[in-house]
């Protein structure tokens, strides 16, 4: 018979609780820093897949400015122009909401078609901003959005196991 244990856990407290979205993102963003040999850039950005994560799962947990702040921080950390992630990120979060509203209850499909249509947003106009028209990158941002899209569902997984130890 299994123990019980997991069931009479400590909660986190309230200041670590309240931190937690924000080290989660911040963690993803600095997860695109490691280095990977590779001839194509096709990491998915991770920063901006756990923000819509916790946007999708838990509305609450991240405040309607942090998208700008945190975005700020991918920008830093990435080496994008400054004030890219800001934008994208923010208009994405933003856009996740008008989505909400409109649907009422969503269900996983609804949720990943959501955030298939803020990855590809995000990343196109990440192009748009960092790469001059004449690069011929569409073919790398097409498997780069396809790839990010497909890891969304894992990455939604793991913060909704995070969420439920944070809601405690």
């Amino acid at each position: 018979m299994p123990a019980a244990e997991p069931l009479f856990r400590e909660p986190l407290p309230l200041g670590s609780a309240r931190l937690l979205p924000w080290t989660t993102v911040m963690a993803g963003s600095l997860l695109t820093i490691v280095p990977v040999g590779a001839t194509l850039s096709l990491l998915p950005p991770f920063g901006l897949l756990v923000l819509l994560s916790w946007r999708l799962l838990a509305p609450f947990a991240i405040r309607l400015w942090a998208p700008a702040a945190l975005g700020l921080f991918d920008d830093i950390v990435s080496g994008q122009p400054i004030g890219s992630a800001m934008l994208l990120w923010t208009l994405a979060y933003f856009l996740v909401g008008a989505m909400e509203a409109r649907s009422g209850l969503r269900d996983f499909w609804q949720n990943w078609a959501i955030a298939a249509a803020a990855i590809a947003l995000c990343l196109i106009g990440g192009r748009l901003v960092a790469t001059p028209l004449s690069a011929h990158v569409e073919v790398a941002l097409g498997f780069q959005i396809m790839l990010s899209v497909l890891i969304f569902p894992a990455v939604a997984f793991l913060i909704g196991r995070v969420d439920a130890r944070r809601a405690r």
